[in-house]
């Protein structure tokens, strides 16, 4: 059975920037099949119109399925792992994922932001539909409280990788290869 990887792009953000453009390329050259789909309104993202989305791309998730989020792909993942019944995938890396958020620069950000901090999520659910659970962050993330690292190693059990100086790991950041995402997946997959 082949390796399938999933990669899901932030808030705002497309497949094809930065070291989401360059993983896909890396995991392919390794025989991965690849998929990095353009989520839906990725301007003004809904919970709902991203979870059914990521549900009817996956297909049926296995031991061989990984996923790959930056941001609120994140975010995305685990409500999507959250409806899975008792089915364990091989793993995830989260790049930037988040519970609280900084420094939103608008109303109009702070509430497409609120739905996706106030509505819980099952993090045992997470946990336990997933092998193992890698957390990156940066210590100068302008957006994403580095304690928020805690909340991932406390309740998901994820090893966390604190990066320097990569902010929130966008392209427009000078962000255009994360080979410590490219690690954790093929370790993972062994």
């Amino acid at each position: 059975m082949k390796k399938r990887v999933f990669i899901i792009h932030g808030w705002g953000g497309t497949p094809k920037e930065g070291w989401l453009l360059w993983l896909n390329k890396e995991l392919k050259k390794k025989g991965f099949n690849v998929v990095a789909p353009k989520m839906p309104n990725a301007d003004e993202p809904k919970i709902k119109e991203w979870v059914s989305f990521l549900a009817k791309l996956v297909g049926k998730p296995d031991k061989n399925t990984y996923f790959v989020g930056h941001s609120i792909g994140c975010q995305a993942i685990m409500r999507y792992l959250e409806t899975l019944k008792n089915k364990k995938i091989g793993g995830l890396v989260f790049v930037s994922g988040w519970f609280k958020l900084m420094n939103l620069e608008s109303e109009e950000e702070e509430e497409i932001a609120k739905s996706w901090i106030e509505t819980p999520i099952n993090l045992k659910k997470v946990k336990n539909n997933s092998k193992k659970i890698v957390a990156i962050f940066s210590d100068n993330d302008p957006v994403v409280p580095l304690s928020d690292n805690e909340i991932f190693k406390k309740e998901l059990s994820a090893e966390i990788i604190i990066e320097h100086n990569k902010s929130h790991f966008n392209a427009s950041d000078g962000i255009t290869e994360l080979s410590i995402v490219l690690e954790k997946i093929l370790e993972m997959s062994k």
